[in-house]
């Protein structure tokens, strides 16, 4: 396929309500479906919230109401629906990232990079396994808020005989308005280093400490620049290509990735 839609959903959450975000989601997608887009994304914890009551608000990965809702609205909408839940498994606590297909398929990433200047090192476990998708051709690498921090970890990595790892990445984000401006400069710079397509989505509104967020939800092409940027302080739903035609012919172009470094990522 030579395109693939990304419809990014940049919504007020409400603190530690996941039925309540779920209907407010719902409300807010309305009638959009595979007619429309190929893959809709939520912010992190799109159910609660950034909390790190996790002892509270986690379910076991096959009982959780959020990740049901989400593998209901990717059936029911006929597209992939991303965002990330708190879930319990195993008998430790996850931000995990999933990946809900329309035929009911779950693949799900576990958050590498936990933010200690809030403690959620404290409350969930560490992720230790990359992940990459596929959309109609294109291959996603997803990733977590303060992942997008840590260029080793988003770095491409192709295998033997290959020169891409993936096309776009993927962060879903609670991303504070203090640090705006940190949040817009890495979603260009980890497009611009890697040659390739950043969805970043964010949330707007306040947590339960009064913690603004700022939204800043973008679509950054393969040169760093913004195909959606949208206002700060509103919810939204925007709707983006990725084009596979654009991004082959600079790679092609500018084929920075022959002289890219070798390396490997320990756990």
């Amino acid at each position: 396929m030579s395109e693939a839609r990304i419809t990014l959903v940049q919504p007020d959450l409400r603190w530690e309500d996941p039925e309540a975000n779920c209907r407010l989601l719902d409300e807010q997608l309305g009638g959009l479906d595979g007619k429309d887009t190929d893959l809709i994304v939520l912010p992190e914890m799109f159910a609660t919230g950034f909390t790190m009551n996790s002892r509270k608000m986690a379910e076991p990965m096959e009982r959780s109401s959020s990740v049901a809702w989400l593998r209901d609205q990717a059936a029911s909408r006929g597209c992939v629906m991303t965002g990330s839940v708190a879930v319990l498994a195993d008998g430790e606590y996850y931000n995990r990232m999933i990946w809900a297909t329309p035929d009911g398929e779950l693949t799900y990433y576990d958050k590498r990079h936990l933010f200690r200047m809030a403690g959620e090192h404290e409350r969930y476990g560490m992720g230790n396994q990359r992940v990459v998708v596929e959309l109609k051709g294109f291959r996603l690498l997803l990733t977590v808020c303060y992942d997008l921090r840590f260029p080793v970890w988003l770095r491409q990595q192709p295998k033997a005989g290959e020169h891409f790892e993936y096309d776009a990445m993927l962060c879903v984000a609670n991303w504070p308005a203090p640090r705006r401006q940190p949040w817009r400069t890495l979603l260009q710079a980890r497009a611009i280093e890697n040659l390739c397509y950043v969805v970043g989505v964010n949330r707007v509104g306040e947590d339960a400490k009064k913690l603004p967020y700022a939204g800043d939800s973008m679509l950054v092409d393969f040169k760093g620049e913004a195909l959606i940027d949208e206002p700060r302080d509103r919810s939204f739903i925007r709707t983006g290509v990725l084009d596979r035609q654009a991004l082959s012919e600079f790679r092609d172009k500018f084929p920075a990735w022959m002289d890219a470094d070798r390396f490997t990522v320990e756990s």
